[in-house]
């Protein structure tokens, strides 16, 4: 399932990102790599609040769309 329908507070593992090789390298170097835990803090106008590690990320959904839990 895309991350946009994971719910705030939840906590999802990355298990697949689509797209092409420049976005998937663009996700990873954000912190978004396969395997690891991102909790959604909030859902904002169609944006997702990410927390990743250490760092809270803004992804639009059709990024956040490429990302499958």
């Amino acid at each position: 399932m895309p991350l946009i329908l994971a719910q705030p507070g939840e906590t999802v593992i990355i298990r697949k990102i689509t797209g092409k090789d420049s976005i998937r390298q663009h996700l990873a170097e954000l912190g978004f790599v396969v395997d690891s835990p991102v909790t959604v803090v909030s859902a904002l106008g169609g944006s997702l609040i990410l927390q990743v590690r250490d760092s809270r990320i803004a992804l639009d959904k059709t990024m956040a769309g490429r990302i499958m839990f």
